[in-house]
């Protein structure tokens, strides 16, 4: 009982974690709350990867609430077998979890990367990817920030959202990384435990 009831606690976690990587995402298609930008597609190209409003967001929607409905059916029979049900749904339980280390990884690595590769502005030369050369360098060197003359305060902007992006999947990877590893040793402890009835 208790171990069902942390895993659904973790799955419940994934939901706000999920909702704020939508709004995360949404909020980098308008610098400064801007829509001109978005419109006119002077934005970083990372941000039409989705992966805070599809990836993170909506996909990881779908996997908390099948692994909230797995977690709290208790009457469910798949199979003949309480213990074969058991497994099934562990089984189960474990393959949605793996796809969310898929879906918050995938949001984790470009948002990574668009944090690197640093924001779409206009500068002195025009329109262009001002600190792309710089490996990321322009991170940690503020004074470099004023190349970017539009948006207003966009490499702020895309530092702390991209941030916040890294952050809520990477909370996402680990509760699914968590969920996968309870819920593999539930399966092999299972079967250790058939194995040492059948040989008594």
């Amino acid at each position: 009982m208790g171990s069902r009831k942390c895993g659904g606690c973790l799955s419940g976690l994934l939901i706000p974690l999920a909702l704020w990587s939508i709004i995360v995402n949404i909020l980098l298609y308008f610098p400064n709350g801007q829509t001109s930008y978005a419109s006119s597609n002077k934005l970083t190209n990372y941000v039409w990867y989705f992966e805070g409003i599809c990836f993170s967001g909506v996909m990881m929607l779908i996997v908390a609430a099948v692994l909230l409905v797995l977690e709290n059916d208790n009457n469910c029979k798949c199979c003949q077998s309480e213990n074969c049900s058991k497994t099934y749904m562990t089984l189960l339980s474990m393959i949605f979890s793996s796809l969310g280390i898929a879906f918050s990884g995938y949001c984790l690595v470009i948002s990574a990367l668009g944090l690197v590769q640093g924001p779409y502005c206009r500068t002195l030369d025009g329109w262009e990817y001002a600190f792309e050369g710089t490996a990321g360098r322009f991170l940690t060197d503020s004074s470099i920030w004023i190349q970017c003359l539009e948006p207003a305060h966009v490499v702020e902007w895309n530092i702390i959202l991209f941030s916040i992006l890294i952050a809520l999947s990477g909370l996402q990877v680990i509760v699914c990384l968590i969920r996968v590893v309870t819920q593999l040793s539930k399966i092999l402890c299972g079967n250790y435990s058939v194995i040492i009835q059948v040989s008594q």
